[in-house]
């Protein structure tokens, strides 16, 4: 009888195993194996995959060639419950090999597997017990597993002495699983296992045991035994050249975990059988389990939960009809005494055509259940975005309120959506803002039950660049190298590894051809693939990373699904929990969750949301309006006017600045444009766009090929856009019906040229019978499957339009509470804070500091429309801190002065620390406070001065709290008794040592930038920003020079012995890092002191030597200090004068302000007549001036008198 492997261990073993699913069934397939089981450690994590990928492997009567065991190899404990241990009372943890005879054996399986999460989690572990197998063993297969199990554990601690306490242990498992219980052998060259085996075998034969033989199988090949060590490795955080540990070591210190050998792989039955060629039997035996275990079918109907229904229904397509009925009279009717009979009888028409569709396919239940969460969670203010994907298309959904778009206002498909021929269920996700996704989540979890709403697990597996760097770290890579080769790999999402090692790099499969490599990247291809032949370090590096790739590394929880099940989940399919969620999480992810039974439901958090629910706050608190912003007008001028000017910073999809770039050419008058340029703005029809602009200019003609498409081509000026015009377009010119159209767009979005083929036969002879010419509809075909491949979604296109349009309107009519808003929540982000504050500057909002007496927790607007910005950004003040300021302030009014509110504000709250960096921040500026005064000391040891004010305070608090008041203090106010610290008679910080400290604790320059005094230079002389450094391409072939503050600073001395430095710059856009070696090192080296104003010239070019050939790199030319530069650039001041307008006024004026400011810079005048047609040059004679901010901006104030300097 053939062998089969029923120990086997995948990737879903984390980090102990190193076996794809594939490449198993792959090589048991080649050997000829009849079956293979999963059981993997502690979970079922590949279950569902390894049943599945059986299934792709059938033989003529449609069963698989290879039949798949479902099994685990659980942790065993003596009590699950149990989470407290000692060094002295460990927790002892047994292996256990159980396998799935049957559909009852999978639940149980199932449900051990849940409930050692559940119930049995400790450390790492999820862990189970002997009185759960008690209750859960029917329809299971036990054995004796391996040396971690408990009766070879018995065994061994027997030694030679009794075996009586380890029999018992065996006995136990016996009576339990009766005649699904054998003796596992294995062998792989461990004495441990000489010992336990012989006994076992005595056992087998005394009771009648058979005995079977595995070979716990780790990985697919002998040869990848070294990457399942370094999985071990990554798992257990050690380096592979620390020596495993081995039985023999009386102590581990300096040892690591490991396998003693290379024989842990998936053996061909030959050598199985050269290993057990004295006991035959036991590969035989496999077969006697492998023939009374069933072919799990894990594929699954969707099984909807049980909705409630109200008291009077008792059909739910019957209250479904309810609502969608009572949702259409207030939608379109909405005037009070209407019924449904005075619906438009198209609007009727469509709705009961969508009923009759849901009623057929079975899916009332569902939109039962997403219309009750969604409408509840308006109902407690939860702000929902209009929908995604395709279910903006029902007007079931719209009615029923899923969604506030209305699909047949713009012509969005119910067949889009669903329809007879599309099988799979309806995919409704939901948008939310960030709190109240979890304020919904909460509303399922209690109406249905904690076991029956858990989220989704993710697999985190190792990626190229990952892989590289893990075994970079165990295989012990000086982290520079690891670096330099995960940044050889391209930057493409879901690139190989094994490709750009193997792969050819030009012609059909290749590179340049699938992965779309350009030059530049294929360069860096090259370059591994020459370390790869190296033979050095770096190569066994690149090729252990090749076996490691694709490695299941850990879990994680999905970002948005969440599961309603009809029952316990853990009766349908298994579970896990995660220290990220206090949800259950489903052991499969989301590729195949409904292919097991159960729905899953998308709840996105949608930060643009969260934005528009604060700004909709800051706007009722500041001008007591209450903003419906569904309800809001969709041809609001000042909200078109803002898109036509591109000023979409901080607006929600539009804000790029390549579609900044059209916006601009379109001039958007209507909310169809919006729409339209959402769907175009993409790589392929990104090409289309001028067209669409100039046909909607009139500056194009537009074509349509048959007159009859103009109808549903004319709001996009004859350019197809959307999926739902080549569906319209198939029903209306060939006859199509919903169907076929959907099978349309799907055969045409997948290039699936099989169904293409025959449905154009199907369109050419839909068009003839009604009369088309042949050729004009064999263009129309030819232009959709040209263009089709990329139409959009019309519906997901008008939903985020939608979002979009909301976010503009409020840019354009509540400026400041918008912007206020986007800056709260993008606050994480410095780059991004600067950014929109720049933007708020462009606006004319100023965006103040924070201020005890005016901000709240996160930015806000104050009564004159300026923005403050939130205490809670300011590093070192928790939200305690705040509320505590916030609330004294709303309650007892503004604080007149630092005493004021040291007496007032609870300083347990708001502690020291805090106040210190509010004190860095500014934010006591308004209480009249030099900043400086709060950190001065009188001397070493004594408080600096907000100790002091903290100590006062908390004395008069102390002194209010008590109730014992003597009867002297009866008259007179307790404060009063308590004198105020005298300030502090001290110089204050010079404005740069006050802007540092403010960058300390808000993490960039508020008030002011130290840059500010050289706006002169800066204007003049600088002609590239830090930011721009980060595409050298654009900077090629021309001298870059800026400015910028030292902001970090190394000096150090490499390998070589060589010293080498590096810098950090950051200019007002953003930061630089530098590095500077050799030459370049020892000539700039002074300059590279925090805190120093530099200005640097430089030039971006291609390197020409090295491993980096190619690459461009900037070369820095020469760095001056900034303060040098005005007196050493600005050698001559050029004015240019019209002579119509010179006059003796004109002359007298410029002649003083120039001789008011004396210095070095020549001054040099150009006369200039445009009547005459002549400029004349007159350079002054001994005329020179210091350049200053005073004199230019004194020139500028002249109005007759243009300047340059250099």
């Amino acid at each position: 009888m053939p062998f089969s492997h029923l120990h086997v261990h995948t990737q879903f073993s984390l980090l102990d195993g190193a076996a794809s699913i594939p490449s198993l069934f792959k090589k048991a397939l080649k050997d000829g194996q009849p079956a293979l089981a999963i059981t993997d450690h502690g979970n079922m994590f590949g279950a569902f995959k390894f049943v599945a990928e059986a299934g792709k492997h059938k033989n003529e009567d449609g069963g698989p060639k290879v039949k798949p065991i479902v099994g685990c190899e659980f942790y065993v404990v003596n009590d699950r419950h149990k989470k407290t241990f000692t060094r002295d009372d460990k927790d002892k943890r047994f292996h256990q090999l159980m396998l799935a005879k049957n559909a009852t054996g999978y639940r149980n399986l199932s449900k051990l597997c849940s409930l050692g999460f559940i119930e049995g989690f400790y450390s790492k572990y999820p862990r189970i017990d002997k009185e759960l197998i008690l209750q859960y063993h029917e329809g299971l297969i036990a054995t004796t597993c391996c040396l971690g199990a408990s009766v070879p554990q018995a065994i061994l601690r027997a030694g030679d002495g009794d075996l009586s306490a380890a029999e018992a242990e065996f006995k136990w498992w016996l009576d339990l699983f009766g005649e699904d219980y054998y003796v596992e052998l294995q062998r792989h060259g461990i004495p441990e296992q000489d010992t336990v085996n012989a006994v076992l075998v005595q056992w087998a034969r005394k009771y009648n045991v058979p005995i079977i033989a595995s070979n716990d199988s780790h990985y697919t090949d002998q040869e990848d035994s070294n990457a399942h060590d370094i999985l071990l490795c990554v798992n257990t955080g050690e380096k592979q050249s620390t020596p495993i540990a081995t039985d023999e070591d009386i102590s581990t210190k300096d040892k690591r975990f490991g396998f003693p050998n290379d024989q842990f792989f998936f053996k061909t039955q030959a050598e199985m059988a050269r290993t057990f060629s004295d006991l035959p039997e036991a590969l035989d035996n496999t077969g006697l389990i492998v023939d009374k275990v069933e072919t799990l079918k894990l594929k699954k109907d969707i099984l909807l939960p049980n909705y409630q229904l109200p008291e009077g229904f008792t059909d739910q397509d019957e209250y479904l009809q309810h609502l969608t009925y009572q949702g259409a009279i207030r939608r379109y009717l909405n005037d009070g005494v209407s019924g449904i009979d005075s619906l438009d009888p198209k609007i009727k028409e469509r709705l009961d055509f969508e009923l009759f569709t849901i009623r057929t396919m079975g899916f009332a239940g569902y939109f039962l259940i997403v219309q009750d969460f969604i409408n509840h969670g308006r109902e407690i203010g939860v702000l929902i975005g209009p929908g995604r994907g395709s279910a903006a298309g029902s007007a079931v959904a719209y009615c029923i309120g899923i969604t506030n778009i209305d699909p047949i206002k713009y012509d969005l498909l119910f067949e889009r959506f669903l329809n007879p021929d599309r099988k799979s269920m309806p995919d409704i996700d939901t948008d939310f803002d960030d709190e109240g996704r979890q304020k919904v989540i909460d509303y399922v979890v209690e109406k249905y039950g904690q076991n029956q709403v858990p989220q989704i697990v993710t697999y985190g597996s190792m990626a190229a660049k990952s892989s590289i760097r893990d075994g970079a770290r165990v295989m012990d890579l000086p982290l520079a190298e690891a670096d330099r080769l995960a940044k050889l790999i391209p930057e493409r999402p879901g690139i190989e590894l094994g490709r750009i090692l193997r792969a050819p790099i030009e012609g059909e499969g290749s590179l340049k051809t699938k992965e779309n490599l350009g030059a530049d990247e294929l360069a860096l291809v090259k370059q591994l693939r020459d370390i790869l032949d190296s033979g050095e370090l770096t190569s066994d590096v690149l090729n252990a990373a090749e076996k490691l790739e694709g490695s299941v590394r850990g879990t994680g929880v999905h970002a948005a699904g969440i599961i309603i099940a009809p029952t316990d989940l853990t009766e349908i399919i298994p579970v896990c929990t995660s220290k990220e969620s206090t949800l259950l999480l489903t052991q499969y992810d989301g590729k195949v969750i409904e292919d097991a039974g159960v729905i899953k439901m998308d709840f996105l958090g949608l930060k643009t949301l969260t934005i528009i629910r604060d700004a909709l706050r800051m706007i009722k608190a500041n001008h007591g309006v209450d903003i419906d912003i569904d309800g809001i007008p969709l041809d609001d001028p000042k909200t078109y006017a803002l898109y036509q000017r591109a000023e979409t910073n901080g607006t929600f999809q539009f804000e790029s600045a390549g579609m900044q770039k059209y916006l601009r050419e379109l001039k958007a008058d209507q909310f169809g444009d919006l729409i339209a340029m959402n769907a175009l703005y993409r790589p392929g029809p990104l090409e289309y766009i001028p067209t669409f602009i100039k046909r909607k200019h009139g500056l194009e003609k537009i074509v349509y090929d048959l007159p009859e498409m103009e109808d549903l081509l004319k709001e996009t000026y004859g350019v197809t856009v959307y999926q739902e015009q080549v569906m319209l377009l198939s029903q209306k010119l060939a006859g199509f019906t919903k169907g076929d159209a959907d099978v349309l767009r799907k055969a045409m979005g997948k290039k699936d040229r099989a169904t293409l083929d025959k449905m154009k036969g199907k369109f050419l002879e839909g068009t003839a019978q009604r009369g088309f010419d042949a050729k004009v509809c064999e263009k129309v075909w030819t232009d959709w499957e040209a263009f089709a491949q990329y139409a959009f979604n019309k519906s997901h296109s008008t939903c985020y339009a939608f979002v979009a349009y909301q976010t503009a309107w409020l840019k354009a009519n509540y400026p400041a509470e918008y912007m206020a808003s986007v800056l709260t929540h993008n606050q994480s982000s410095i780059d991004k804070v600067t950014f929109f504050m720049e933007e708020c500057r462009r606006m004319g909002i100023p965006v103040l500091g924070p201020d005890v007496n005016e901000s709240q927790l996160q930015f806000s607007v104050n009564k004159q429309g300026q923005i403050r910005f939130g205490l809670g950004a300011v590093k070192g003040v928790g939200e305690a801190a705040v509320e505590a300021i916030v609330t004294e302030r709303q309650a007892n009014g503004p604080f007149k002065d630092i005493y004021d509110l040291m007496r007032r504000v609870n300083l347990r709250a708001a502690n020291r620390k805090a106040l210190e960096s509010l004190a860095y921040a500014g934010a006591f500026d308004g209480l009249n406070m030099p900043r400086a005064h709060f950190f001065h000391s009188a001397g070493e040891g004594k408080p600096t001065y907000i100790e002091t004010l903290v100590r006062y305070g908390q004395q008069h608090q102390d002194g209010e709290d008590s109730t014992q008041v003597s009867m002297f203090d009866m008259a007179s106010d307790t404060g009063a008794a308590i004198p105020e610290p005298p300030l502090p008679q001290i110089e204050g910080w010079s404005a740069l040592e006050q802007l540092h400290y403010e960058k300390d604790v808000i993490g960039f320059y508020l008030s002011g930038h130290p840059l500010d005094d050289h706006r002169l230079e800066i204007k003049h002389l600088c002609n590239t920003t830090l930011p721009e450094l980060k595409e050298l391409d654009k900077l090629a072939g021309r001298e870059a020079a800026f400015a910028g503050i030292v902001t970090k600073a190394e000096h150090r001395i490499a390998k070589s012995g060589k010293p080498f430095g590096s810098f950090s710059l950051e200019d007002h856009a953003g930061t630089h890092d530098f590095m500077l070696f050799s030459e370049d090192y020892m000539k700039f080296k002074l300059y590279l002191q925090t805190g120093a104003l530099l200005y640097v010239k430089g030039r971006a070019s291609a390197r020409t030597w090295g491993r980096d050939e190619g690459q461009m790199e900037f070369k820095i030319i020469n760095i001056d200090l900034l303060s040098d530069v005005r007196e050493k650039y600005f050698t001559k001041l050029n004015l240019k004068l019209e002579a119509e307008r010179v006059n003796d006024l004109l002359a007298r004026e410029l002649g003083a302000l120039l001789k008011r400011s004396p210095g070095k810079c020549r001054v040099n005048f150009q006369i200039v007549s445009h009547q005459e047609n002549l400029a004349i040059e007159a350079p002054s004679k001994g005329l020179s001036v210091a350049v200053s901010e005073e004199l230019i901006r004194a020139l500028e104030g002249l109005g007759d008198v243009a300047y340059t300097l250099n």
